[in-house]
């Protein structure tokens, strides 16, 4: 049966007295002109909350008003109805069987869409539900992902691979290629199912008898297995041809970077590529350009942090590290500081590898070693360029360490990045890759160390009881936090999250700003009394105390916590005993 309200929605409003006559004339007038629903439009204007308005429409219409979000849909049923229909007619279906189907929908007295959806699903009897438009779009974007879509398109690649047993390069080089190419077709629909799902790398890995295609999501990996293993060539010859790297070269790995635009986002995609056993896998980082620069505050760092870190790069000279591991933050969080630095009367120069960003004024170079143009050479002709500030995009080794020491001793800011998991262990990594003591206690100012920990779904995020286990660790670290009663939280899984719990991630900063007894320790070399200074240091807070602040805040979980501390302690260990060897 048709839902059918028995009077028009702004008068039922009106009489119940939850709209008043001025109100529903704004909103007519307001309607006419921007042509979208009366619902909708009394949304926007704040005149009802759409919870108000969707149980409303329930009591009159007779139809229930469903909570999608924490359910888990099955795939299979909402996909009775196609991406395409579903996105037009603001409807998902959230159950199925032989006889009926439950579709949900955010209008269901939209008589136009429920006409047109009946014979879509028949023979099935067709009962209605109402849903938010932010849960219903959630849905539709979460279950109506490119996996099917990726996985039939690899079929057909396979059936014309088999048919014609070699690719024609030549037309997939030429630069009027058919843009509906199935390889270029396949790429495409990768790259659409990554954006929509927030992925920051793509992976794509040959294997035997199978072609897995990995994305990272909040640093986790989620995996698609295809069995079209026989076209992982082809679909690494395009991604080859795209990055203009030699297509003929199997044998060694390559680097290189492409634009590609998917809907109104903007892509610098990184790519590498490595010989495996069965062929060549390639990783493809994913920079949106279109989300543009942050600013500090953007960055989660906390305001007294902030603070920090701003007198240190307003010095006039010293280095400042940024330091963590691959994908924690690092050259998110030294853009925002430049962006900052950024004015007419300062010259700033950029050694990277590669330029993620492009920046206006900064003079950016981008580091080829293939040509003998690396770090260290880059650098040495930088200092001769009358810098006031140098942001080297990685300290690699001694040579360009020392480069960067010795120019923030000379009257230069230098700003650069490391590979370490804290900021007591960055110094000594500057020592155990070759650098003088003496030269690192003169030239560092500061140390900014950071970690991404997922944040709990803001949907499906309810109150945690810590297992024993969390509490033995808790009591460890914090005794005082060791306490049942505390607020922790944890995702249960839904729509929202994709079932994980998470949803996007937040930074953890430690800052360590060097004062004499630690400058002092690091000159005679002597790690163990270095570290007792930073501990005995008003200002440090460790990484993991940052986290355990977020668990208690509910923002992430202990889980994550606990992740944190354990990589930041393994990596610990072994530098500090190197650097005692080192000194004895």
């Amino acid at each position: 049966m048709k839902p059918q309200l028995k009077q028009r929605l702004g008068d039922l409003l009106v009489s119940q007295e939850i709209l008043s006559e001025e109100q529903l004339t704004q909103a007519l007038t307001a309607q006419r002109s921007g042509g979208r629903k009366l619902g909708r439009t009394l949304i926007d204007l704040g005149f009802i909350a759409e919870e108000q308005l969707l149980s409303f429409l329930s009591r009159q219409l007779n139809v229930p008003f469903v909570d999608i979000s924490a359910r888990r849909l099955d795939p299979n049923a909402v996909k009775l109805l196609p991406e395409m229909h579903a996105r037009r007619f603001r409807a998902l279906v959230i159950d199925a069987d032989d006889s009926q189907a439950t579709v949900a929908m955010s209008d269901p007295a939209d008589l136009a869409a429920y006409d047109a959806i009946v014979p879509m699903l028949a023979p099935r009897r067709l009962e209605l539900a109402l849903v938010t438009e932010s849960q219903l779009f959630e849905g539709i974007d979460s279950l109506y992902r490119q996996t099917d879509r990726i996985a039939s398109i690899a079929g057909e690649l396979q059936q014309e691979h088999q048919q014609e047993q070699a690719f024609d390069l030549a037309s997939i080089t030429a630069k009027d290629a058919d843009n509906d190419a199935t390889v270029v077709r396949l790429l495409n629909s990768i790259f659409e199912d990554a954006i929509r799902i927030r992925a920051s790398d793509i992976h794509i890995e040959p294997g035997d008898k199978e072609l897995r295609i990995r994305q990272r999501v909040d640093g986790q990996l989620q995996e698609t297995v295809l069995t079209e293993y026989g076209i992982a060539s082809a679909l690494v010859l395009r991604i080859k041809l795209m990055a203009s790297l030699d297509i003929s070269e199997k044998r060694i790995p390559q680097d290189g970077r492409f634009h590609f635009e998917v809907g109104k986002h903007q892509l610098d995609v990184r790519v590498s590529t490595m010989p495996v056993q069965f062929g060549e896998s390639v990783v493809m980082r994913l920079l949106d350009q279109s989300a543009g620069l942050l600013e500090l505050e953007q960055t989660g760092m906390p305001k007294e942090i902030i603070a920090r870190l701003r007198h240190q790069i307003n010095r006039p000279h010293g280095m400042i590290l940024v330091t963590g591991p691959t994908g924690s933050g690092k050259t998110t969080t030294l853009y925002a500081a430049l962006n900052e630095l950024n004015k007419p009367n300062t010259k700033i120069i950029t050694v990277e590898d590669p330029v993620e960003y492009r920046l206006r004024r900064i003079n950016q170079v981008q580091v080829n070693p293939k040509i003998g143009l690396g770090f260290s050479e880059v650098l040495r002709t930088t200092l001769r360029q009358d810098p006031d500030i140098i942001m080297v995009g990685e300290m690699r080794d001694r040579e360009t360490a020392e480069i960067g020491l010795r120019g923030a001793i000379t009257g230069h800011l230098v700003l650069s990045t490391l590979h370490t998991n804290d900021a007591i262990t960055s110094t000594l990594r500057l020592i155990d890759m070759g650098a003088a003591p003496y030269l690192v206690a003169s030239a560092l100012r500061a140390i900014l160390a950071q970690r991404l920990v997922r944040r709990i779904c803001p949907r499906c995020g309810e109150a945690h009881k810590p297992t024993p286990s969390q509490l033995a660790w808790l009591r460890y670290i914090q005794p005082q936090l060791a306490h049942e009663s505390l607020a922790y939280r944890q995702g249960r899984g839904c729509q929202y999250c994709n079932h994980t719990g998470y949803r996007g991630r937040i930074g953890v900063f430690e800052m360590l700003e060097l004062d004499e007894p630690m400058v002092e320790a690091l000159r005679r070399g002597c790690p163990d009394e270095f570290a007792k200074a930073v501990r005995r240091s008003g200002q440090f807070r460790p990484l993991v105390d940052s986290a355990l602040e977020y668990a208690v805040q509910g923002i992430t979980s202990i889980e994550d916590a606990m992740r944190l501390a354990e990589d930041v302690s393994e990596l610990a260990s072994p530098l500090i005993d190197r650097a005692r060897e080192m000194r004895d």
